[in-house]
């Protein structure tokens, strides 16, 4: 847990960037606003942690899942932010879905390189070694030729 309340906080920077999102341009906001929307903030994460938590013991799980924080709004009676939030954790997993998919496919892209590149090494080493066994021979014609001139 936090050693000091201030921990609890959100990082002004990401509170800044909600806030100037949210609000129409030319809008100032005073730095005192902005700390107390931080504190609001904080204040609705740890009431929708604990709800979800509750929800969780009940189903006798350490781990907190969407479905326990979905539980959770709806407790807290804020049933019309659901279907946004539904929407925006299906667009998450479509997106973990589509970067796990990329990484696979790089994987993929990368093995089959690497077996490209030792395919054609392998074959430089087997030219190499039929080079060499031709040039001794050339050399001994060549040195036949000495002998016979």
């Amino acid at each position: 847990m936090a050693e000091r309340p201030e921990d609890l906080n959100l990082p002004n920077a990401v509170i800044t960037r909600i806030i100037k999102e949210a609000l129409p341009d030319g809008v100032n906001v005073s730095k005192e606003a902005r700390r107390a929307i931080s504190q609001a903030a904080s204040v609705f994460v740890l009431y929708a942690t604990s709800c979800a938590n509750n929800f969780a013991m009940k189903a006798k799980r350490k781990t907190l899942n969407a479905g326990d924080v979905m539980s959770a709004m709806e407790e807290m009676e804020f049933e019309r932010f659901l279907q946004p939030l539904r929407e925006s954790l299906e667009a998450y997993k479509k997106g973990q879905k589509g970067k796990k998919e990329a990484s696979e496919q790089k994987k993929k892209d990368k093995e089959k390189k690497s077996d490209v590149e030792e395919s054609d090494k392998k074959d430089e080493d087997e030219e190499e070694e039929e080079h060499m066994d031709e040039e001794p021979e050339a050399e001994n014609e060549a040195e036949e030729d000495e002998v016979e001139n």
